[in-house]
């Protein structure tokens, strides 16, 4: 295995999704300063934030009260510790709602930054929530409930 390979397996599940988040919008906020004429000046952006902030909130927590209904973890560090596999509500339109809503998160502070280069934080949030935690997490889920994860998976999107 390549070194790359195994630094991305240790990484895999190791860093919280929230901190990632943070450190991916700082990301958009320096290079958002990095070029300030490239900035775009618009109200409408600013607007526009509000309700994709709002979204982003909703999505990042209104799943976590259905993990404690299912008296399930929310902990993404520690995916084999799942009781349940959590498919109703927001799980019927989305596999990771929570992600979903930190990505809307880094959309609106991305508007509100008014900086094409912002985006380069939400992109790399994806990045790296897809390939350090989701596949990671999709992987325990799919061994430790096999049928329900894969009616889940024909479903249901990773995303959207």
């Amino acid at each position: 295995m390549a070194p790359f390979a195994r630094t991305m397996t240790w990484l895999e599940t190791r860093v919280p999704p929230p901190l990632v988040m943070l450190c991916c919008a700082g990301v958009s906020w320096a290079l958002a300063g990095w070029l300030p004429t490239w900035r775009l000046q618009n109200a409408g952006l600013l607007w526009c934030a509000i309700p994709v902030a709002v979204c982003g909130l909703a999505l990042n927590l209104l799943p976590k009260l259905q993990f404690a209904r299912a008296a399930t973890t929310v902990n993404p560090l520690a995916p084999h510790r799942a009781t349940q596999l959590v498919s109703s509500g927001l799980y019927r339109y989305s596999r990771n709602p929570m992600y979903l809503g930190q990505a809307l998160l880094l959309l609106a502070w991305a508007l509100l930054l008014q900086h094409p280069l912002a985006l380069v934080g939400l992109v790399g949030f994806v990045a790296w929530v897809t390939r350090l935690q989701i596949v990671p997490e999709e992987r325990v889920l799919s061994a430790r409930f096999p049928a329900a994860f894969a009616r889940l998976s024909a479903r249901t999107r990773r995303w959207l």
